[in-house]
């Protein structure tokens, strides 16, 4: 798992590239948290390059977007992938988190 963290506008956005599964869920998660500590609150998560999401992936979406609305802050998915955005269908993720076809659109919906 590749992750490379940029500024956009307000918004840290963390491009990830790789399998998310159980190997490398804790990597996601710890990056996140250090985010968290730092006093950011507005992330988009860019998942184009992603290429399989397990159960252990999606608990640490699911982490982050707790941690998230802790310090009241925005949360949003872009560019998912066909076979990952069929797994956040059948779990359901579709319809608790923000997901957008581009950056720019998560931005503003901020």
């Amino acid at each position: 798992m590749d992750i490379k963290t940029s500024k956009i506008q307000n918004a840290i956005l963390l491009g990830l590239a790789g399998r998310l599964d159980g190997n490398t869920a804790g990597l996601v998660e710890n990056d996140f948290q250090k985010l968290i500590d730092a006093g950011e609150t507005q992330f988009i998560f860019d998942l184009a390059l992603v290429d399989y999401i397990s159960s252990a992936g999606l608990r640490a979406v699911l982490i982050a977007a707790k941690k998230t609305k802790a310090v009241q802050g925005k949360l949003a998915f872009v560019r998912l992938p066909d076979n990952v955005k069929e797994v956040f269908d059948m779990s359901g993720f579709s319809t608790i988190l923000a997901i957008y076809a581009t950056e720019d659109e998560a931005i503003q919906s901020f």
